[in-house]
């Protein structure tokens, strides 16, 4: 049911109190139907019918309605304000003439508004296609505003609902009382979904659009494969155990990270099922994909460990304060850890919100020599040192020149062999060292033609600067069009072999996190400019 004809004829002819009364059964019914308040559709009313009231009383008039809600009444009314030398009759009055009108008015006052009552006339047929107008976009807007607040709170949620048509690759589900699109990209790879077919999907966003809420779902999601599980595992709808955090390639494989709430339980043996029929179920959801799924630890270490199974780790060198796990193990294992064109190690890296480098204990042992020997060269090599000394200071865990101009007097001379005058001596050396370094920096950054607005870019060291001039990075344009892999370094999978890809400013130890700050912040300067 709706405003039809049935409705307007009515409208044209309101002096009948049989068709007031029906005006108000129609809105009532219209209410009732849409889901909407009845009293928006009378007020949709009273605006359509003050719209069509002033093509007959004039357009200069302002005009205001009032429909009983109790018979249906319709009170056709004219504004005017009380002032003292009327210049408009359309929208003025005098106080005199105000009192006059009406006992109601006699307390009013100049700048006080008072309500004119008009004749009830006739609708003409503009005049009601005009009412018409207005009340079908009030009760429209009001249905949108309905639907968006009512699905709003189905926001993070699973919707279910029947394929309508597909375009585009894009598919479109009723919902029922709405559409909503599964876009191509938010699909699993490879599934045959046909009009008709009942599907599940995780609704990530609702949107106010001019025709009306758009309603996002997806079947590809990481969270679809998390409320999924919530579905199927009551330890997890009951909250004694719970979800750290997941990871997908859709289609082919995914890890949830799981943690008990309840020590008495086992987490991953609750998720997996008798017989594996809860995470079974989620699996069939998901077109067969493969789900691992992982016991969560306060150490990094045992997590990386649990998320690169089958892989047998030897060890595992953490670093948290720059998030970077070094995992260890053998030849034979390498290939397990990394997975197929690198799927495995990628899905752990987005589980842990780490950056993991996996190498075999001989790449390890040839990678700590090679530091060993850098760090060296470079304290025999500034410092004066011979080899033997700066060897000694790296085997103590100092690694730069920075770290002997900041060491106190009193720390190094707790090193065997290093007495309190060499100590004093190896710290003056460091600071003459450092003070050169910043000079022939300064001169080189100026040498390499380096933007102003590079240079001033907070988070990047003057050694920084010039690594990043040598790369032909001179703009901070250049260094907002980067991607935080090419800064900090990483692997890639090319032909089936793992890759090292040497990051620009690697060896400044950046993690990708100060990388995404340092981009970011240079993108919404260059947006702001």
């Amino acid at each position: 049911m709706g405003f039809g004809p049935f409705f307007f004829g009515r409208i044209k002819m309101l002096n009948k109190r049989s068709d007031k009364l029906e005006l108000l059964r129609i809105a009532e019914a219209v209410a009732l139907e849409k889901s909407i308040d009845k009293e928006l559709i009378i007020n949709s009313m009273e605006t359509g019918i003050a719209k069509a009231a002033k093509s007959k009383f004039g357009q200069d008039n302002e005009i205001e309605v009032q429909i009983n809600r109790e018979n249906g009444d319709i009170g056709i009314f004219r504004k005017l304000v009380i002032v003292e030398k009327p210049e408009n009759i359309n929208t003025e009055i005098s106080l005199k003439e105000a009192h006059s009108l009406n006992e109601e008015n006699n307390d009013k006052n100049l700048g006080d508004t008072i309500l004119q009552s008009l004749p009830a006339f006739d609708f003409g047929r503009i005049a009601a296609q005009t009412a018409k107008q207005v009340i079908s976009t009030s009760v429209r807007e009001a249905e949108r505003e309905r639907q968006f607040n009512d699905f709003i709170d189905k926001k993070d949620t699973i919707l279910s609902g029947i394929v309508k048509r597909l375009e585009f690759g894009n598919v479109i589900v009723d919902l029922g009382r709405t559409e909503s699109i599964i876009q191509k990209n938010e699909m699993i790879p490879r599934e045959n979904i046909k009009a008709g077919d009942r599907v599940k999907a995780y609704c990530y966003d609702v949107r106010r659009e001019t025709r009306g809420q758009q309603i996002f779902l997806s079947r590809a999601h990481p969270k679809f494969m998390e409320k999924l599980f919530i579905q199927e595992v009551p330890e997890i709808y009951d909250g004694l155990i719970e979800i750290i955090s997941s990871s997908r390639d859709p289609g082919s494989r995914a890890k949830i990270c799981v943690k008990a709430i309840d020590n008495s339980l086992d987490p991953v043996g609750a998720c997996v099922g008798m017989r594996g029929s809860r995470v079974q179920a989620v699996v069939n959801e998901l077109q067969g994909e493969k789900i691992d799924i992982v016991n969560w630890s306060e150490d990094p270490a045992v997590i990386v460990s649990n998320a690169l199974s089958p892989a047998e780790i030897q060890r595992v060198n953490v670093d948290t304060e720059n998030k970077k796990l070094d995992v260890i193990l053998t030849e034979e294992n390498l290939s397990k850890a990394i997975g197929r064109r690198g799927q495995n190690v990628r899905l752990a890296t987005k589980l842990m919100n780490y950056e993991i480098n996996i190498m075999t204990d001989q790449e390890d042992s040839e990678r700590r020599q090679i530091e060993f020997k850098e760090k060296t060269e470079i304290f025999v090599k500034n410092l004066e040192l011979d080899e033997t000394l700066g060897q000694l200071l790296v085997a103590e865990g100092y690694s730069s020149i920075d770290d002997i101009k900041d060491s106190s007097i009193e720390s190094l001379a707790k090193i065997e062999g290093i007495e309190e005058d060499t100590a004093k001596e190896l710290i003056e050396r460091a600071k003459e060292s450092y003070q050169k370094d910043q000079e022939e920096i300064s001169k080189k950054i100026k040498e390499l033609g380096l933007e102003s607005h590079l240079i001033s870019h907070e988070g990047l060291t003057p050694g920084m600067l010039v690594t990043l001039g040598e790369q032909k990075i001179l703009k901070l344009s250049d260094f907002a069009d980067l991607a935080s892999d090419e800064l900090t370094g990483g692997y890639d999978i090319v032909k089936g072999e793992r890759i090292k890809i040497k990051g620009y400013l690697e060896d400044f130890a950046l993690t990708k996190n100060e990388a995404d700050q340092l981009i970011m912040s240079a993108r919404e300067k260059i947006y702001k400019d």
